[in-house]
């Protein structure tokens, strides 16, 4: 059963206390993790590949439920997705953002005011008509940030937001998320295999094999990377052996 506890604290964007998940008893995919991300952080979340990274992120999400311990996000929080394709729905830049809003009690032009507000935090003003299928990739991840942004979300979480998109647009991207939390207050955890992207960085989290081996500085942190990622190199080599 998911169970959410406020930390009683408007510093704390995000913490959990031996949280665990997996489809069964037998087999965890996160094994009882603690952490805390301070509000106005950008936090990035490293591992090697099946660590527990995605599966992370989507349990912050409500994606996934949690199976034991507490679990507190502030809301809201917005979600992006490793392929924006995934979660823009609608037609144009504009009511994309525009549908995010749903739900809350705005008339005609608050909704205009945010979306406008929206685009222009992610520089992107002046594009309300412009077709979802005419943008660039890292032009539709900043549309999706941007639904976040109307949306007034406290918490960002990015599933390897740059996975897809070229060099530059990796670290224009980037730009703008940190541009946010300098600015705004919003809180973001950034799931990356980048090391390049943790210059940027207030925090990293480290993780391997569904459990967390290492949390503090990006500086502090890069040693483990390192030695996950010559140990995984290792073991794509066949020089570990098969046990």
């Amino acid at each position: 059963m998911s169970i959410v506890q406020n930390p009683q604290s408007s510093e704390v964007a995000i913490a959990l206390r031996e949280v665990s998940f997996g489809w069964s008893a037998d087999t965890l995919l996160l094994d009882r993790l603690s952490l805390t991300i301070p509000q106005g952080q950008l936090w990035m979340l490293l591992g090697r590949n099946g660590s527990g990274k995605s599966t992370l992120i989507r349990l912050l999400a409500g994606l996934l439920p949690v199976a034991a311990g507490t679990c507190y996000v502030a809301e809201p929080l917005g979600f992006v997705f490793q392929n924006p394709d995934h979660q823009l729905v609608m037609p144009s830049v504009g009511a994309d953002i525009a549908f995010s809003l749903n739900g809350e009690a705005l008339n005609y032009w608050q909704v205009r005011e945010r979306v406008s507000a929206a685009l222009q935090a992610v520089n992107l003003q002046g594009l309300e008509r412009r077709p979802i299928y005419a943008l660039s990739g890292g032009q539709k991840q900043r549309v999706a940030i941007a639904g976040a942004i109307a949306r007034q979300c406290r918490v960002l979480l990015l599933d390897e937001p740059t996975a897809l998109l070229d060099p530059e647009s990796q670290q224009e991207l980037l730009g703008y998320v940190r541009q946010l939390v300098n600015r705004q207050g919003m809180t973001a955890l950034w799931v990356t295999h980048r090391l390049d992207e943790l210059a940027q960085a207030d925090g990293a989290i480290v993780l391997d094999h569904g459990k967390i081996i290492g949390q503090g500085t990006p500086q502090a942190m890069m040693p483990l990377i390192y030695q996950q990622r010559t140990l995984a190199t290792h073991e794509d080599s066949g020089l570990l052996g098969s046990n």
